[in-house]
């Protein structure tokens, strides 16, 4: 029987407050975080780390001592290889999930991987939309480690899926029901918030902003398709640190601009796939707590896709699809196999045309 070893990459999060300082410290000494020669990033890394673990340590008590991150990963985890298992008897697939900045790591996955011995390794990230500072930076850890663990075996490498019909449908079904929750008579604003990055990385070419407009727009597209009611919309970007310029609009300005319009937000986490502190405490708590205070006059928020149906289906169509892709271990596929990102977008990991 084949085996196929998939490799699932996320942020990660800190297991326990005394594991905070740690991970912000992996977090903040990654090059694709800060660029600054080694020894400058370590000594800012430590320096930042130490000045943010007590501010995190806060969050990560309102979420019961850690992240739940991997516990929900693990979950979409198991139901990506229970739905490709299904679908192929004859073939067995299994997922390990490769943490960049906590446990488990992609040293771990690593190992677990080269002790499966697969016939195929499928890098698949976590990360609907690509960007230099997410899955570029999970990419060259794994490489980094499944050489010193010596896993050999022809790899798969899918960059991106910021337009897969699975992960879009699940993201326009949860929005609907959103939608109905708001007031009667009101007209919603559908408030698309992703993480924000500096302006600095995507003047360097990182297509991650480019990437969130596609998924967007493919959403809304999917939306205008379906029996709601009339709504407006915007994409915003939070979690805003430190004193670079970061892309915009911000998901407050964004906010206190619905308070002053008197109108119902419904807010998407339209880059995050699974529940963790941006989205329980940033935007369920926070940024509610700043929409009330503002005015405006309903808050209601999108859940994260998580493992839904659809978004689940869409994983496996990406992993078949590599699967049966050219038989090229240098393969970079993106969700239709071509480069989806315009020539400007020069760090898109896809070069072909």
């Amino acid at each position: 029987m084949k085996k196929t070893a998939i490799i699932l990459f996320n942020l990660g999060g800190p297991d326990r407050l005394d594991s905070v300082e740690p991970f912000l410290f992996n977090l903040f000494n990654d090059p694709a975080i800060i660029a600054a020669p080694s020894p400058i990033r370590w000594l800012l890394a430590r320096w930042i780390s130490k000045k943010r673990a007590p501010i995190a340590c806060e969050i990560y008590k309102i979420l019961g001592g850690g992240s739940p991150l991997v516990n929900l990963t693990q979950q979409q985890a198991d139901a990506l290889t229970d739905r490709l298992n299904g679908e192929n008897p004859d073939h067995e697939f299994r997922a390990f999930i490769a943490m960049r900045y906590w446990h488990p790591m992609s040293l771990e996955a690593a190992e677990a991987a080269r002790d499966f011995a697969p016939d195929d390794i499928i890098l698949l990230p976590l990360y609907p939309q690509y960007s230099t500072t997410t899955t570029g930076s999970s990419v060259t850890e794994w490489r980094r480690t499944a050489d010193i663990v010596g896993l050999m075996a022809p790899t798969h490498e899918i960059c991106c899926y910021p337009t897969n019909r699975g992960w879009v449908e699940a993201q326009a079904d949860l929005i609907v029901g959103a939608l109905k929750k708001c007031p009667e008579g009101m007209i919603p604003r559908v408030l698309f918030s992703a993480h924000g990055l500096p302006k600095k990385i995507i003047a360097k070419g990182d297509p991650y902003q480019w990437q969130v407009e596609q998924t967007v727009d493919a959403v809304v597209q999917r939306l205008y398709g379906m029996d709601i009611p009339a709504f407006s919309m915007s994409i915003c970007y939070q979690s805003r640190v430190g004193r670079l310029e970061w892309i915009g609009p911000s998901t407050e300005d964004e906010l206190k601009k619905a308070g002053n319009d008197k109108i119902p937000v419904v807010v998407v986490p339209i880059a995050f796939v699974s529940e963790h502190s941006e989205t329980l405490v940033e935007l369920d708590i926070e940024y509610r707590d700043l929409a009330t205070g503002w005015g405006v006059p309903a808050y209601v928020r999108v859940p994260a896709v998580a493992t839904h149906e659809k978004f689940i289906g869409g994983l496996a169509h990406l992993v078949t699809n590599a699967l049966n892709g050219p038989d090229d271990q240098s393969a970079i596929r993106c969700d239709n196999g071509a480069r989806l990102c315009p020539a400007d977008r020069s760090q898109c990991p896809h070069k072909a045309a």
